[in-house]
């Protein structure tokens, strides 16, 4: 007896001591690949071109040119201009989808996140053929007015409305029926009660959409690169220093001020949370939706103007990719498609871009979910599990092209250890896990804290080993969030353009970035028959994910159902 007690103690100790040893091994991960990186471009931001240290002498160099701040201006008016764009817009729509009994809401919504399918670059080649110079509607633009301010915003409206109607449509989805039955018994009349009641309470969601729609204006590097001709932005010029001018230095400044604005968003959203309060309460009555003849067939007619819009976009792009010469030769074709023999790095590029998705997806998956559990679920090593949920909210508010070129000044340093991860495929694969770290560690924890904290205490008194209470139990448990994360990494690592902008190499340039090869040489209808691929790469690997989820739900979430 005191042998088998021995042995279970032993074992008790060994499944503690390994849980601390893994939640120390991803806390040092985030150390090394996102707090060096950052930290990096920070002391190549404080050098001079001859390396030495200036302290804010670059800063000071840049402030002083007027190039610099015609960026600045350009970037805030095209973020602002957006913003005041999209968010009437994201909320009208979502509105649409939770207040009124409008018929085909599932097919408008899916419709509406399309765009999330898509890189940047896609609205911008998309727009080209639409209002450019050889554009079917450029008398719409007159003078090429679309390669500038106005293609930007449009452009960028594409891309961010999806993210504002995500919020919107979770902030409108919550609302106490008393309210609104209290204030019609006052004599409250609908304008009133929009602007005492529904506004009030869907306050802080309109704000943290705002503040994201603008942090991914200004942060966007593939909108402006494609259609923003002489229109200057932060994160293009970002770009032409380090690529067009290999002037690292002022890129990194460039970079750290890029930083700024999106943290300064992420510090407001932040605060705002800590001041929000629950909106239903015990007693309360959740709102139901009743038939309105008028107010669900002007909201019908507003979802498929702005659907309408935002396919108009999407097929626009994959028509050009069909199409022999746009608009003179209108006749189908393929010839597009024969990426080997243009400019960009040909179908290499494509098959690129599903490896790393799917290493993103997997490594990315288990990584986060696994780290979520062990600093929520386990009390081993206090100050590792501190540390991991504290960095790993950091990337929510570190652009893409600020960690691409960090990680270019950390890991191209022949000093470093890491050195030969540079260039690699690898290192894409950790960018990318990096970069979309936060939104799959907030889903994670959002779903392990729906489950009781006793299972992992039985299993402590059973000395159950943890790893087999999160095989067992958890991981079925929480599937749906965890395909759910899956899906997310591998649709963002398909589409993302400004994070691995500077990482790649000619064997391992991605489809994104193949885009923008194409594009700068000549052959847009190469880039949108590329950027065409993304989107049906992702859509196709999405009705995967939900026939997984669906037949796997039935066995492993039967116990939701009664």
């Amino acid at each position: 007896m005191i042998a088998l007690r021995m042995r279970e103690r032993i074992a008790d100790d060994r499944s503690q001591h390994v849980a601390g040893a893994v939640t120390w091994l991803l806390a040092l991960g985030l150390v090394v690949f996102l707090a060096l990186p950052l930290a990096a471009i920070l002391g190549k931001a404080l050098t001079g071109d001859d390396g030495r240290y200036a302290g804010l002498a670059q800063f000071v160099a840049i402030a002083g040119g007027e190039r610099f701040w015609s960026a600045v201006s350009n970037s805030f008016a095209v973020s602002l201009t957006t913003t005041a764009i999209v968010l009437p817009l994201a909320y009208v729509f979502a509105a649409a989808l939770t207040r009124t009994c409008m018929p085909g809401k599932p097919l408008f919504r899916a419709l509406a996140l399309i765009p999330l399918l898509a890189p940047s670059l896609l609205p911008g080649i998309a727009l080209v053929y639409l209002f450019g110079n050889q554009g079917m509607l450029k008398s719409w633009f007159p003078d090429g007015s679309i390669y500038g301010f106005w293609g930007i915003v449009i452009a960028e409206a594409f891309f961010t409305f999806p993210h504002a109607l995500m919020i919107l449509v979770t902030a409108l989805s919550v609302a106490d029926a008393r309210l609104y039955e209290a204030a019609t018994a006052l004599g409250a009349g609908r304008i009133r009660r929009f602007l005492t009641v529904t506004l009030p309470a869907a306050r802080y969601g309109l704000i943290s959409s705002a503040l994201v729609v603008f942090t991914l204006v200004i942060v966007d590097f593939g909108a402006p690169k494609v259609i923003g001709g002489q229109y200057n932005v932060l994160a293009v010029e970002a770009y032409k220093q380090v690529i067009g001018q290999q002037n690292f230095p002022k890129g990194a400044v460039i970079g750290v001020l890029l930083l700024l604005p999106a943290v300064l968003s992420f510090v407001i959203d932040h605060l705002l949370q800590k001041r929000q309060r629950a909106l239903l309460t015990a007693r309360a009555q959740p709102l139901v939706a009743r038939p309105q003849r008028w107010v669900d067939l002007l909201s019908l007619v507003t979802c498929v103007l702005i659907g309408g819009a935002l396919l108009a976009i999407l097929g626009t792009a994959i028509a050009a990719a069909f199409i022999k010469q746009w608009p003179y030769n209108l006749a189908p074709t393929l010839a597009h498609f024969d990426f080997d023999n243009m400019d960009g790095g040909g179908w290499a590029a494509f098959f690129n871009s599903l490896k790393l998705a799917l290493a993103t997806a997997v490594c990315g998956t288990f990584t986060v979910f696994g780290g979520a559990y062990l600093a929520e679920k386990m009390s081993v090593a206090p100050v590792a599990r501190q540390l991991l949920k504290m960095l790993a909210i950091v990337p929510m508010a570190v652009p893409g092209l600020v960690l691409g070129l960090g990680y270019i000044f950390f890991f191209n340093d022949p000093g470093n250890p890491l050195h030969f991860l540079y260039g690699s495929l690898t290192a894409l694969v950790i960018c990318s896990v990096v970069h979309f770290y936060t939104t799959a560690h907030l889903t994670a924890t959002t779903a392990l804290k729906q489950l009781d904290g006793e299972f992992e205490a039985v299993a402590a008194s059973l000395k159950v080993p943890f790893w087999i209470t999160f095989w067992r139990v958890t991981l079925p448990v929480c599937l749906p969030a965890m395909l759910d994360i899956a899906r997310y990494f591998f649709v963002s690592a398909m589409t993302t353009v400004s994070a691995v902008i500077f990482l790649y190499t000619p064997d391992t340039v991605l489809a994104s970035v193949a885009v923008l090869n194409m594009d700068d040489a000549g052959d847009t209808a190469a880039a949108a028959a590329m950027a065409t691929l993304i989107v049906l790469a992702s859509a196709s690997v999405c009705l995967v994910f939900s026939l997984a989820s669906w037949g796997l739900g039935r066995k492993t979430q039967a116990w939701r159902t009664r």
